[in-house]
């Protein structure tokens, strides 16, 4: 009754699978598709030809005349030799097989027709071929003809297909093999190579160009990039080296001797290099602008055109991959028929299907590698495309767009928006693949299983669309994680720019909390996310087993019999569908990040630009003005609508000097920005004739040397270039360095004083030689000696016969100006020379009589202290020259005194980024995995894997053994057999479930931890770190490395663990089947070993460098950004974005060595796991019969299909886990920073009212920047008494700023002590100390927020007592005036701000505080004379019973003072009262006295001008 039970079951299936593969097996359906794609070809061909006919008609005349001028040889290469074989071995098997058609045994078709036509168009369109190869070399073509390449990819097609019949129609029918079959694998052999060529598109003919014909064309760029591609190994491969990668052996065999450096990395190709996608990009975005009618093209469609062919090549690969990883389970059912009908069959077809198994690995594998290389190329492509188009953006982002977008934001867009994008590009295969892979699971299954296949199906897709709300909700968390990560970055990037502010103002723990919330915001929607990932992962991981249960199942129902043969098979088609089920949401996941990251390129890219017609130019020849303003009107585009400048009519002739003064916010640099095309012009028009260089406010150094920041660009001329520097009082700097000019310059300049960075800018305009020059206020940071001649030897000497429009605050330098602008409120109040001026008496004396004030009170003191004859006077002259060989400049430098350490290192003060060389270190394997419980978590994550494990290969085990061989009984009933599969089943699953969720859980915190640390330790660092490390290191490891340990390292350290698990469950069921592969392993696994360890060397030191060359890119953007306006005002953006380019390229170098590194491996490492299974698959073919049971050797097969992927997967994952290793150990670099002193010593408290008096007390003291360094202040003992003012003077480099850095203790004492009212400064905590002190520094530093924020960000102070502080320092009006009062915005700098207002709030700040010390370090250098005088009174009137130490470059600010300390070589030269010291007149103070004196002679008829 069973039996025939199973028969009838047997009948029902057979219904199912005889229409299906009479179908596909049907012969004479083959030779009418052949017909059918012939006929096509010649068609195209036929059209193709009357095409050119009709063109070279047209053009006849201009070919001919093009042959004659240009003689080009050629050269042919592999790839043109190889596809005339193919084509005439492929000829010759056609014309043979036609003369075997007289044969009946040739035949595939019964019908002679169809047979005949087939093979005599094959013969046609192959002859067609040939004569088209021949056309070809005759023509000397570099790329094939698209329709060549299209008939060669469908004949590889068909002949494939044709193979297949043959290999079937053997196995089934048992038969021997026939010609036919000789001659589909001599095709599939011939048309697979003519593939390949084909995918490369190129023909293998190079042209020898005789030299001049092309160099035309290279236009200067080209050239570089050509020589580049020459030493790229990959752009001179061969087709065999591009297969096996073994382009990249001669790299590894450096890469094993030692740790590769930069310079030993080839270039890129041509078609990688920056230059060539920038380039490219542009002509894609120009394309869809012209194409849809916009000036705002699409990002998307840009992308699309830029990226469609490779895509497509890819695409090809990828499908060809996907398509042969389902030969292996369709046979499975083949394979175990085989074994159970041994005797019956003969030992051929078990080989013949051996070899099937065999040859489906091997194309899979090969385009498996080549897809994904493919996919990683194509993404460098893009990177480099988006990178260079974000850098040109930034370049020309106008002032609302720069307000809208931080710097902190730009730079995530390059570093993680780009990145995913990138990973978008990796995904985009699968999209392909998907609907392929799924089809085919779904033919196998119906082969096997009947209408069990339509259930898999049914559950299949419900699974996979239950996954859409799932990447919905997904989608809005990476959506707020870049929202919470963008508001991170851009605080961080605030912090680590004015950290010298937060640490003078002991603001540092506050800014840290900051942060922390920040990142407490991200956290949570991290582990939002995480937390729905471990759900998707417990959901695709289940799911094999969900689909085999409800299939099975379904299939019991129907009544459709399981065979151990047909679970098998259904159970490997299972296994292979988890792939597109587990991509499914990983792809539907990067979509939805891929978009908005896209999103947010594209909105940045379509901000508003700097109008290009703002500013227009005119020859020298039409206009004798240098520079017009009609009618302007202007704004900087913010959100009041309000304009900044208004009613702006002015004209310049060419060689007129313009000095532009006015009070605080007027309007003053605004009126430069606008002659700069830096404002938006609302009406008017403004014309400059002549080229331009600007000296900004804010003194912009790039990193470099000295030299490279005064040439800027231009070529080196030393008489010019001697005279430049002579004129800006630079020569005696330059004496200083053992470097001299070749000094490096640290980030912004930081290891140079306020004067030395000004006059650098100010000698980089000089050197540029421009005709008009616009200065804004640039003799603030200088002193009074400088300043005159800076003023003298410049804008009066080597720029006398030049255009010059200056901004000042010092008076003293207006009446040199053949014109004076004084700005009131945006509007020009009052033009003229200063004697019209002056007479007109309204608003210009208010300037000018702060400064007579000022000047009167040191002539005052000056008179009433000197006791000699006015005879004396004579002897200035002499006197003057030997100030400086007295008081010379010393080694040491007045901000940071960091100079001697920079000629310690030859003029470096920034080195190069440390990077660790050999193997990452255990320690940072053992920090990663037990920083979180001490590792707790570990041994259950691998527990639980493992348990999952053990229950999938048991359930498998359970359904091969109960189910029965062929038509035997099975073992147990049906039902139970399903139940105990189901127990399994949920076991699994829930094993999954556990080890997701521990992995995201653990992986999180872990990352939050090493966070923290970090960022303690870089908020803790001391100043030397943040002086000598430029941002872009620090920022790059919070934003880049952060986010790799936020959401890859846990599951890439995790499936290190997985994949080894699986393989070695893999490798323990087939030795069980057959224990010879066990012994064969263990060689094969030697060699991997072998492989790794041949690989690991290079691609770890590729990696690093990858990571190194990554943060430039960011720190050259960031300094490009803050000094955009002077790049465009150079007209230097083509060369900075050429910086840019070759920066793209030195991160695109080791970064596509290394994914090309690891295809190399996991090729190799593909071909070995092949070679185990087509043994151990010849082992059991070879077997003799009973020694081994069917089923289990089925198993052990359907086991052996994934060892290829699972083997590879072990290897690639550790080496893709040490790679990213590398980010927790750049992390780690940062965590162990040596930490200034403690913040606050318990045992040590200062008293509540400390300081009382405010004395200070230095003995001895000695500082210095390093042990092996000389000391910079040297036994400086002297006493600040309590409650007086104390002014600080010296010439630049004397010492001054070190002196009031050691009070803060930003540098610590070496010798000797500093004593505060009694307490030794050093034995107290440095909160303790710096939050009882107060200080205006040089630098006026705003933060983005709010004007309270800014002066009370710790929220200590009522709103009244705010109101009052801004009254007193002349802001009250001004924020009253805001309609959101103390709320105002303020943008990221203060840049919405003048400096002078800047200035002020800084002096709110002090007010506000109200300590018993304030320290000024030339707080009043950005002010105008009189908002100075009343900076003056204030600080006097409020500060009256305070001490006040004041450096001040205006000597007026320090002669009222109570005592003068003059430095001069970290030495005290003088210090004694201003009168004490004016009675010596050889006394430094004197003669800086009477140099101001001197330089404001012409100020002596203003009281009779006035009276």
């Amino acid at each position: 009754m069973l039996k025939s039970v199973g028969s009838l079951e047997s009948l029902t299936l057979l219904q199912f699978r005889i229409p299906w593969l009479n179908l596909l097996s049907s012969p004479c359906l083959l030779e009418d598709a052949i017909i059918v794609l012939q006929l096509g070809f010649l068609g195209i061909l036929l059209l193709q030809f009357l095409i050119n006919v009709v063109e070279s008609k047209c053009k006849g005349r201009k070919k001919i005349f093009l042959e004659e001028k240009c003689t080009v040889g050629a050269k042919v290469g592999l790839s043109y030799k190889l596809s005339l074989v193919c084509s005439i071995l492929l000829l010759g098997t056609h014309f043979f097989m036609l003369l075997m058609l007289q044969s009946d045994n040739a035949a595939r078709c019964a019908l002679k027709v169809p047979n005949y036509s087939s093979e005599t168009m094959q013969i046609v369109s192959w002859s067609i071929s040939f004569v088209v190869l021949y056309k070809i070399l005759r023509d000397m073509q570099v790329t094939l003809p698209w329709v060549i390449r299209i008939w060669w990819i469908s004949s590889f097609l068909l002949s494939l297909a044709s193979a297949a019949l043959d290999g079937n129609s053997v196995i089934s029918n048992h038969e021997n093999l026939k010609v036919q079959s000789y001659a589909d694998v001599l095709n599939v052999l011939a048309s697979a190579c003519l593939l390949v060529i084909s995918i490369r598109g190129k023909t293998g003919i190079f042209l020898d160009t005789p030299s001049g014909i092309t160099d035309p064309l290279l236009n200067g760029k080209g050239e570089k990039h050509l020589e580049g591609k020459q030493d790229c190994p990959y752009g001179r491969a061969t087709l065999l080296q591009l297969v096996t990668f073994s382009w990249l052996n001669p790299l590894f065999e450096v890469g094993i001797k030692t740790p590769l450096d930069q310079d030993e990395v080839p270039n890129v190709d041509l078609r990688d290099s920056a230059h060539y996608l920038s380039q490219s990009f542009d002509d894609c975005l120009e394309h869809v602008g012209k194409k849809d009618g916009t000036t705002n093209p699409s990002i998307y469609k840009s992308i699309y055109i830029l990226a469609r062919k490779k895509a497509a090549i890819n695409a090809l690969f990828a499908v060809i991959s996907a398509s042969s990883s389902y030969v292996g389970p369709y046979l499975i059912d083949d394979f175990v028929n085989f074994l159970t009908q041994k005797k019956f069959r003969s030992l051929r077809s078990g080989y013949l299907l051996a070899l099937g198994f065999l040859s489906a690995k091997m194309v899979e594998t090969i385009a498996q590698r080549q897809w994904i290389f493919g996919a990683r190329q194509l993404g460098l492509r893009l990177r480099a495309a988006l990178i260079s188009h974000i850098y040109q953006k930034g370049l020309v982002l106008s002032s609302k767009s720069r307000q809208s977008h931080t710097s902190g934001e730009i730079i995530n867009y390059m570093s993680v928006d780009v990145q995913r994008i990138t990973d978008f590009i990796w995904y985009l295969n699968i999209i392909w693949m998907l609907p392929i892979q799924i089809s085919l699971a779904v033919i196998v299954l119906h082969t096997n299983l009947g209408l069990g296949s339509l259930v898999a199906l049914v559950i299949t897709l419900i699974i996979m669309s239950g996954n859409i709300p799932l990447t919905t909700i997904q989608k809005r968390f990476q959506t707020k994680i870049m929202e919470s990560k963008d508001n991170r970055m851009k605080a961080t990037s605030e912090v680590l720019r004015n950290m010298k502010t937060l640490k003078l103002q002991a603001w540092d723990s506050y800014y840290l909390e900051k942060i922390e919330s920040l990142r407490k915001t991200e956290y949570n929607w991290l582990w939002k996310s995480l937390r729905l990932q471990a759900l998707s992962s417990f959901i695709f991981w289940g799911s094999p087993s969900f689909i085999s249960v409800v299939t099975f199942g379904g299939c019991v129902l129907i009544g459709i019999p399981l065979t151990a043969g047909r679970v098998l098979s259904a159970l490997a088609t299972f296994r292979m569908l988890q792939d597109p089920m587990f991509n499914l949401p990983d792809l539907l996941s990067v979509i939805a990040q891929g978009k908005v990251s896209a999103d947010r390129i594209a909105s940045y890219l379509q901000e508003d630009e700097i109008q290009p017609d703002a500013v227009l130019y005119s020859s020298s020849n039409d206009t004798e003005f240098s520079v017009e303003i009609d009618g302007g009107k202007f704004s900087w585009g913010t959100e009041t609508g309000s304009s900044n400048l208004d009613g702006i009519n002015l004209r310049v002739k060419r060689g007129v000097k313009v000095a532009i003064c006015g009070t605080v916010g007027s309007g003053k640099s605004s009126l430069l920005s606008c002659v700069l095309g830096e404002m938006s012009k609302e009406s008017g028009t403004v014309r400059i004739s002549g080229t331009k260089a600007y000296v900004p406010q804010s003194p912009w150094i790039l990193t470099g040397n000295i030299r490279e920041n005064i040439l800027f660009g231009n070529p080196y001329d030393s008489d010019k270039y001697s005279r430049t520097v002579e004129a800006c009082a630079l020569t005696k700097d330059f004496e200083l360095f053992s470097a001299g000019d070749l000094t490096e310059i640290g980030e912004r300049g930081i290891n140079m004083s306020g004067g030395q960075k000004q006059r650098i800018q100010i000698a980089r305009a000089v050197y540029q030689d421009a005709d008009i020059y616009l200065l804004d206020d640039p003799f603030s940071a200088v002193d009074a000696h400088t300043g005159t001649q800076l003023f003298q030897d410049c804008l009066l000497g080597i720029l006398k016969d030049k255009t010059i429009l200056y901004v000042t605050h010092q008076v003293e330098f207006l009446p040199a100006a053949d014109l004076i602008l004084v700005m009131q409120n945006g509007k020009i109040a009052q033009a003229g020379t200063f004697e019209e001026l002056l007479k007109h008496n309204v608003g210009f004396e208010v300037l000018v009589g702060a400064h007579s004030q000022a000047l009167e009170s040191i002539l005052t003191v000056e008179s009433s202290s000197r006791t000699f004859n006015h005879e004396t006077n004579d002897g200035d002259s002499n006197i003057e020259p030997n100030s400086n060989a007295e008081f010379p400049h010393t080694k040491q430098d007045s901000e940071h005194n960091l100079c001697v350490e920079i000629t310690e290192k030859e003029g470096r003060l920034v080195q190069d980024e440390e990077r660790e060389k050999g193997s990452i270190g255990k320690e940072v394997y053992f920090s990663y995995l037990t920083i979180v419980k001490r590792g707790a978590f570990v041994p259950i994550i691998i527990l639980a894997q493992s348990s999952f494990q053990v229950l999938q290969i048991a359930s498998n085990y359970w359904m091969a053994w109960a189910c029965p061989a062929g038509n035997d009984e099975p073992v147990v009933g049906m039902h139970f057999t399903l139940f105990v599969y189901i127990l399994l089943a949920i076991g699994s699953s829930l094993c999954v479930l556990v080890r997701a969720t521990l992995v995201a859980i653990t992986g999180l915190l872990t990352s939050q931890k090493l966070f923290s640390n970090m960022l303690h330790s870089i908020i803790r660092a001391p100043m030397a770190f943040f002086d000598s490390t430029p941002t872009g290191r620090i920022l790059n490891r919070a934003s880049t490395d952060q986010s790799v340990l936020d959401l890859e390292m846990a599951n890439k350290i995790g499936w290190c663990a997985f994949s080894i698990i699986q393989l070695l469950g893999t490798i323990a069921v087939m030795s069980q089947a057959a224990w010879e592969v066990f012994v064969l392993f263990i060689p094969v696994t030697a060699i991997c070993i072998w492989y790794q360890r041949y690989y690991i060397p290079t691609a770890r030191e590729l990696a690093r460098l990858a990571g190194i060359q990554r943060a430039p890119i960011l720190h050259h953007f960031a300094e490009s950004l803050a000094g955009a306006a002077t790049i465009r005002a150079f007209d230097q953006k083509c060369r900075f974005i050429d910086s840019n380019l070759c920066l793209i390229d030195n991160h695109s170098r080791p970064w596509f060595y290394n994914v090309s590194a690891m295809e190399w491996l996991s090729f190799r490492l593909n071909q070995l796991a092949n070679f185990v299974f087509a043994f151990s698959l010849v082992l059991l073919v070879t077997l003799p019969e009973g020694i081994i049971d069917p089923s289990i050797a089925g198993l052990a097969v359907t086991y052996g299909i994934n060892l290829n992927v699972q083997q590879a997967s072990v290897i690639w994952n550790i080496c893709n886990a040490e790679n990213k290793m590398i980010s927790v150990e750049r992390i780690l670099q940062y965590s162990n920073i040596s930490s200034e002193a403690p913040l606050v010593i318990e045992n040590c408290r200062s008293p509540d009212n400390w300081p009382d008096i405010g004395t200070i007390r230095f003995t001895n003291l000695k500082i210095r920047y390093a042990e092996h360094l000389p000391s910079v202040l040297k036994n400086i003992t002297c006493t600040f008494p309590g409650k007086k003012k104390v002014g600080v003077v010296g010439r630049t480099g004397s010492g001054k700023s070190t002196l009031i850095q050691a009070i803060f203790r930003i540098v610590e004492p070496s010798e000797g002590s500093i004593v505060i009212d009694g307490v030794d400064i050093t034995k107290i905590g440095l909160h303790d100390l710096r939050s009882r002190l107060s200080i205006i520094p040089q630098d006026p530093t705003m933060f983005e927020g709010t004007v309270r924020g800014n002066l009370d960000p710790l929220d200590q102070y009522s709103d009244h007592e705010i109101w009052e502080a801004l009254d007193k320092c002349q802001l009250g009006d001004l924020v009253r005036g805001k309609p959101e009062k103390q709320e105002t915005t303020v943008v990221e700098n203060g840049e919405n701000w003048s400096v002078g207002q800047r200035q002020l709030f800084c002096l709110g700040r002090a007010l506000l505080k109200k300590s018993t010390i304030l320290v000024l370090d030339e707080a009043t250098a950005s002010v105008d004379s009189a908002t100075d005088d009343t900076i003056q009174k204030i600080i006097s009137q409020e500060f009256k019973d305070r001490t006040v130490v004041t450096i001040a470059h205006r000597i007026h600010t320090v002669i009222d003072s109570d005592l003068v300390l003059v430095l001069n070589d970290g030495r005290i030269a003088e210090y004694d009262t201003p009168a004490k010291l004016l009675e010596r007149e050889d006394s430094f103070f004197s003669r800086l006295i009477r140099e101001y004196s001197k330089r404001s002679q012409s100020f002596s008829s203003i009281s009779k001008l006035q009276s």
